[in-house]
């Protein structure tokens, strides 16, 4: 039988002599106010970016559209002003860090942290009409048409088309593993139909990680628009996991000719602004790439929030950030790019 060291032994007797009804009452805990960081004024604009992924201008810009929706009625209860409800979110944007770590980044609670990034996720993703759309008129649709051709000389390509995974946690559940994409991990299947400024014109965040491609498209409005003849002769291009139509153009699979080979090199550069802009989308806002470990229906909201964000970047010039060299990756970023899509 084994023998106990008598120090062990003395902690143990300690802790059970303690042990009481009295001492393990469920109490409610003090409040306290935590001293909250005005990161807006303190920090550089170098620092700024490096922190939450966008300029101090642009992040007025995005504050300004959605700061009614974001004001208290009163300061009851020391409330948390709109400029730091936003940093808070874009800071869980720019890292992928728990709830409880952007509050403590940001001198609120877990509970308190908890609400404002939903709040404010759903404040910005209810701007996606405003920011997200396909050409309104027929000027924009030719200045689309002809960015596009500039690029490899492909006529009437009004946008690119692809897929790419948001992980995200298991959302439990009988149909939870209709989540598991093909790669192992829980995700949806994102559909993004973009111009040749990398700006989302279509977003669908909503399908399960195990459902194709095809599938997502087969059941979106964009299909039933180009079906109906909305966009005129103009063209979408896509890979190779994409059915031929006479609006949707996809390389050919075994090219032979100096002709084919040519529409091939010319398919491709020409879709290529999709997949770069999800690089740049999920580089800019980290949590895309990490995982987004929130309920199934926030996850969505914080998805189509990034892309708003993202396109209002994009319309204001910002600049792409340079990589966070304090955040923890599991592997490079090309590769981790590489294996959500």
């Amino acid at each position: 039988m084994l023998r106990m060291r008598p120090a062990l032994r003395r902690a143990i007797d300690l802790l059970l002599e303690s042990d009481s009804d009295e001492e393990f009452e469920d109490t409610r805990r003090p409040r306290f106010i935590r001293e909250r960081c005005a990161h807006f004024e303190d920090l550089d604009d170098v620092d700024f970016v490096r922190r939450f992924r966008l300029s101090k201008r642009c992040a007025l810009i995005v504050l300004e559209l959605i700061e009614q929706k974001l004001e208290f009625e009163s300061d009851k209860n020391f409330s948390v002003s709109p400029i730091n409800q936003l940093l808070l979110t874009l800071r869980y944007y720019a890292t992928g860090c728990t709830q409880i770590s952007a509050g403590d980044f940001s001198g609120v609670s877990e509970s308190t942290s908890h609400r404002i990034i939903h709040r404010v996720s759903s404040a910005i993703a209810e701007l996606y009409r405003q920011f997200i759309y396909f050409p309104r008129n027929e000027r924009e649709k030719q200045e689309t048409v002809g960015a596009f051709y500039a690029i490899a000389r492909f006529p009437r390509v009004i946008g690119a088309i692809d897929c790419t995974h948001i992980k995200i946690r298991s959302p439990g559940g009988e149909h939870a593993e209709y989540y598991r994409c093909r790669k192992g991990y829980f995700s949806l299947n994102c559909q993004a139909i973009c111009n040749s400024n990398l700006e989302f014109m279509d977003l669908v965040a909503r399908w399960p990680g195990s459902v194709h491609d095809v599938t997502i498209f087969d059941n979106s409005t964009q299909k039933g628009n180009f079906e109906a003849g909305l966009y005129g002769d103009s063209l979408l291009v896509g890979d190779g996991g994409y059915a031929s139509k006479r609006y949707l153009m996809r390389p050919l699979s075994d090219p032979t000719t100096p002709e084919e080979q040519l529409y091939n090199q010319s398919q491709i550069r020409t879709r290529n602004p999709v997949e770069r802009m999800f690089g740049v989308w999920k580089r800019r806002f980290p949590v895309l790439a990490l995982g987004i470990t929130v309920k199934l229906d926030k996850a969505m909201i914080i998805i189509v929030a990034c892309a708003v964000l993202h396109n209002i970047l994009r319309k204001n010039g910002d600049p792409q950030p340079p990589d966070d060299s304090a955040l923890e990756l599991p592997m490079p970023w090309d590769a981790l790019i590489a294996y959500g899509q």
